[in-house]
């Protein structure tokens, strides 16, 4: 019902800039929050940021002051700066619709540099 498609991945020195993008179709009008994740190998997914209908955001402490999180209808921002090797995972956009539905994305690679 909801298709998310993650784009922006790529490598960036450290104290360097990205921004993910994430195009949702289908029921996005279903919708009620959105949100980036990120997993490396042996560790269990976690939160980045997310962002609800009504625009209220949350970040994880690890970026606050460094990540931005932002929509523009179907589409889904996260701007990083300042970024540090220790961000360097797979990113995933998720949406959450009113029902309490869970859809991923398939993740784009960030790799950040030293």
């Amino acid at each position: 019902q909801v298709q998310l498609v993650e784009s922006g991945g790529g490598l960036v020195q450290s104290g360097g800039s990205l921004r993910l993008s994430c195009a949702a179709s289908g029921a996005v009008f279903t919708i009620n929050a959105m949100g980036w994740y990120r997993q490396v190998q042996g560790k269990q997914r976690e939160l980045v940021a997310t962002i609800t209908n009504g625009g209220t955001t949350n970040y994880a402490d690890s970026v606050k002051g460094r990540f931005t999180i932002s929509r523009d209808n179907a589409k889904l921002y996260l701007q990083m700066n300042s970024l540090k090797p220790e961000d360097t995972s797979v990113y995933y956009c998720n949406a959450v619709t009113y029902s309490g539905r869970g859809f991923w994305g398939k993740g784009t690679l960030v790799t950040v540099s030293s």
